[in-house]
């Protein structure tokens, strides 16, 4: 019971995100490209997030002279 609820959630998500983008206009193939493109587009901004952001912030930090 639990897992159907969940699963139609997700169904409705999906379906949500497919209008919004309106992606519901292109074809299966074009659409896997555009996914495919936005999840690397967005795995690339999280990782250079991750590795360059604490260096930022030191940096600021440094300025500032909040830290030594």
């Amino acid at each position: 019971m639990a897992f159907e609820d969940a699963w139609k959630k997700i169904s409705w998500l999906y379906y949500q995100y497919i209008l919004v983008t309106a992606l519901y206009m292109l074809e299966p193939w074009e659409r896997a490209i555009f996914n495919s493109i936005l999840i690397s587009v967005a795995g690339m901004a999280v990782y250079t997030g991750y590795v360059f952001m604490p260096q930022h912030i030191m940096a600021i930090l440094q300025y500032f002279e909040m830290v030594q």
